[in-house]
């Protein structure tokens, strides 16, 4: 690909986070709109989960499997037939006459929403050869995706209040056909010099893995945790991930390569991705029921009261970010995982007549302490990784994230509905306050995981894998 200009630079990186922007916001947008699909659509809770959860599980199972397409067919290719696919699946969302087709249109959103990830940080990559410049723009990606995943409940209930939750995924087609015409304008055309091979069988093992696991939890407690569908659930997730490891460790060239989890930085952001981004969708599933069916707030009201968290996202991400490039990631991962931790039991002590200082102090310390996260997830996944590999670091990383997304959700609604013992809104808070503290463990995990990953020792483990790729 042809050296650009910094202003095209800068214009490519802009186009990407755009795209990702919609992507990101899309997975919690939702999350305000629950409640008025509830009503509208007859929907269990067990179905808004699945409204939440089958988008993320998509994306998390796609990523990897985009990311290799698109560097054999072309990126700028790959990028804009998933924002294609991911208008179209908007649209088809916004006219679902069901919850069932709402879920399935979700997934075709999500299908999508999987070649614009992975493959935005290929393009990222190769637009930004420089070192130092690269690890900026990498540092402004992540902040993006964070900060989209924090301001969609504030813009969720904006468009819920004013125009409906149909509104919420119509908006996605107008940025999608913008950025379609941006990147065939703007963005080279760049394929990988040796494209890594798919690799199918992985990839069903993958699936398999993921939603066996989630569909069991959602499912476990209407089907009963010992009933032979949810025991076969939780068996195929066993199988699938010792059949993953071995098949992976044979093959040349891996989905998953086994050897990446002997970093472990690289095995500790997997696991900080996952218990951060838990939290996240944990706390933005409850807190969308908690405002609207506990409280009585408007979807509006709801959104306006978590835009502290949100600014504070908007405020830490950025700086998060620079803390990474200047003195690592351990600063930036022990205040997040501290105030993730610090956030559960504040919250866990709300009841249906909290003030609101405290209501919003409890959303500034989420705020804070997820504002920080996002920015040295990647950056740990992929300290000491060779250049060639890095790629595939972060797109383990990303898939993290989205499991993390899921499984948030899957435990904490199926905590919760186990729990509830009236009336949905009379019995939301009691029922509610072992969700929080669920919220409290992943922030306790993040801090650990912090403290361990960024160690000499750690770093002496990443160098010797480093080494064995080189």
């Amino acid at each position: 690909m042809p050296e650009l200009s910094r202003r095209r630079r800068l214009l490519v990186l802009a186009i990407c986070c755009l795209s990702l922007f919609i992507v990101g916001l899309d997975s919690t947008i939702v999350n305000l709109a629950l409640p008025s699909i509830r009503s509208d659509l007859n929907a269990s809770v067990a179905k808004l989960q699945w409204t939440i959860d089958a988008y993320t599980l998509v994306i998390a199972s796609l990523l990897m499997v985009s990311g290799s397409t698109a560097d054999r067919v072309g990126r700028r290719r790959t990028f804009q037939v998933g924002l294609v696919m991911f208008g179209l699946g908007s649209l088809l969302c916004g006219f679902a006459p069901s919850v069932d087709l709402l879920i399935a249109f979700r997934m075709l959103q999500a299908i999508g929403g999987s070649m614009l990830n992975p493959v935005a940080m290929s393009i990222i990559t190769n637009t930004f050869p420089v070192p130092r410049e690269r690890a900026q723009a990498i540092g402004i990606w992540g902040g993006v995706v964070g900060l989209s995943m924090a301001v969609g409940p504030v813009v969720g209930g904006v468009l819920v209040d004013t125009a409906g939750w149909r509104s919420i995924f119509w908006i996605n087609v107008p940025v999608a056909l913008v950025a379609v015409l941006l990147t065939a304008l703007f963005v080279p055309e760049s394929r990988a010099a040796v494209a890594r091979r798919i690799d199918p069988v992985g990839q069903v093992l993958v699936i398999l893995l993921l939603v066996g696991l989630t569909y069991g939890i959602i499912e476990g407690r209407s089907a009963g945790w010992t009933s032979p569908l949810i025991l076969g659930c939780f068996g195929l997730v066993v199988v699938a991930a010792v059949s993953l490891v071995l098949y992976e460790h044979r093959r040349r060239e891996p989905l998953l390569d086994p050897r990446f989890f002997r970093s472990l930085p690289f095995s500790g952001a997997t696991v900080i991705a996952v218990s951060g981004f838990a939290a996240l969708s944990g706390f933005l599933f409850l807190n969308s029921l908690y405002l609207q069916d506990v409280r009585g707030f408007s979807a509006l009201h709801a959104g306006l009261l978590t835009l502290p968290m949100a600014a504070m996202t908007v405020v830490f991400a950025p700086l998060s970010g620079r803390i990474v490039g200047a003195r690592g990631a351990r600063i930036p991962l022990v205040i997040a995982g501290s105030m993730l931790a610090v956030s559960g039991p504040v919250l866990s002590r709300l009841t249906d007549s909290t003030a609101t200082p405290v209501l919003l102090g409890g959303y500034l310390i989420f705020g804070l302490g997820f504002g920080m996260l996002n920015a040295p997830i990647t950056n740990t996944a992929v300290s000491g990784m060779p250049l060639s590999q890095a790629g595939v670091a972060a797109a383990i990383a990303s898939t993290s994230r989205q499991v993390g997304a899921s499984l948030g959700v899957a435990i904490v609604g199926t905590v919760l509905t186990a729990r509830l013992t009236s009336s949905f809104e009379t019995s939301f808070v009691p029922a509610a306050r072992l969700c929080w503290y669920i919220i409290t463990t992943c922030g306790l995990l993040v801090l650990l995981l912090g403290l361990l990953t960024t160690t000499a020792y750690a770093r002496a483990t990443a160098a010797k894998v480093a080494d064995e790729f080189s």
